[in-house]
């Protein structure tokens, strides 16, 4: 067991935490701070930095590995970048005063700021880090104990890169507008969940100021069709839920034909869906990749975007 010492001013008490000896009390920046902390004494003030290395026969990026995963709000240290200046170009070494001043400054780091220094190993390169820090006299700086690991099986919040969005499940509006100019075997199918009076142009929408109809060479699905009623026999309230696979692919084809549903099976029609602003276009995607339907695209804005924009062709009756 490793025990931590510090000096009497800042001997707090200790707990064990994996068999290592730590402080449990959270660091200020007035503090020299314990070499070890856990992920429950990490204070909001803290800067936290990812000091994540691989050996050089590993296959893991540390770099890429930070970008995917994070603490919240973590830096970057890369210790071979930080020593790259050294005479016979080692990794890691300690770097040049300035070159470690600049890091500090660009990750918004002072003298007297609390830092705390993890690896995704669990315990690997950050000790190494901690001994940069502390080197230079930053003595507010720990390593946590376990890492990432810890950190995240501890339930604490960890922060992802942005996923990236499939731009081809999304339609908008310039694309709606050159797609309902014809109908031909190239054009997208676009599917209106609308209620079909609203489709029509003969119900008014839900949306005071906005016109009914649809968009040109749009069909009408009213989402409803591809659901189902039933009722909860403890409170009677109804309730939705699919239809079957059978029922659903009946619906489609009362709706577009029985040509056009076998193209949107078979791949070779792509399919739009659309509702008043987006939301019920959802169910029209789901029954329709139920029925095995792939690459079915949401129009966003859907009619309320469309409709808005007074230039804008409406199409009424069937």
């Amino acid at each position: 067991m490793i025990k931590v010492m510090l000096p009497n001013r800042c001997r707090f008490a200790t707990r064990s935490f994996l068999n290592v000896t730590v402080s449990t009390r959270s660091f200020s920046s007035q503090d020299v701070a314990p070499l070890l902390v856990n992920p429950s004494n990490v204070t909001k003030d803290a800067v936290s930095i990812d000091a994540s290395w691989h050996m050089p026969n590993s296959p893991r990026k540390a770099r890429e590995e930070f970008l995917n995963k994070r603490l919240p709000q973590a830096r970057f240290l890369d210790l071979d970048e930080v020593a790259k200046d050294h005479q016979l170009r080692l990794k890691h070494m300690i770097p040049d005063p300035q070159v470690f001043a600049k890091f500090c400054e660009r990750s918004g780091i002072s003298r007297t700021s609390p830092v705390v220094l993890y690896d995704t190993h669990g315990v690997f390169s950050s000790p190494r880090a901690l001994f940069m820090f502390r080197a230079f006299g930053h003595t507010n700086s720990s390593v946590l104990n376990s890492g990432l690991p810890a950190w995240e099986s501890t339930l604490n919040p960890v922060q992802y890169s942005p996923p990236s969005l499939d731009g081809s499940v999304i339609r908008g509006y310039e694309q709606i507008v050159s797609n309902s100019s014809k109908f031909d075997s190239t054009s997208e199918l676009v599917l209106d969940a609308r209620a079909h009076g609203r489709f029509l142009g003969t119900d008014p929408e839900p949306r005071p100021g906005l016109p009914s109809g649809h968009v040109p060479n749009s069909f009408s699905l009213p989402f409803n069709l591809f659901l189902a009623q039933n009722t909860n026999i403890v409170s009677g309230e109804t309730y939705t839920r699919f239809k079957t696979r059978d029922e659903i692919l009946e619906e489609l084809k009362k709706a577009v034909g029985d040509g056009e549903t076998r193209a949107m099976l078979e791949g070779k029609r792509q399919v739009v869906t659309s509702c008043g602003s987006g939301m019920t276009a959802g169910v029209l995607w789901l029954g329709l990749d139920l029925l095995g339907v792939k690459g079915v695209a949401l129009y966003d804005e859907s009619w309320t975007g469309y409709a808005m924009r007074p230039q804008n062709k409406i199409a009424k009756g069937e």
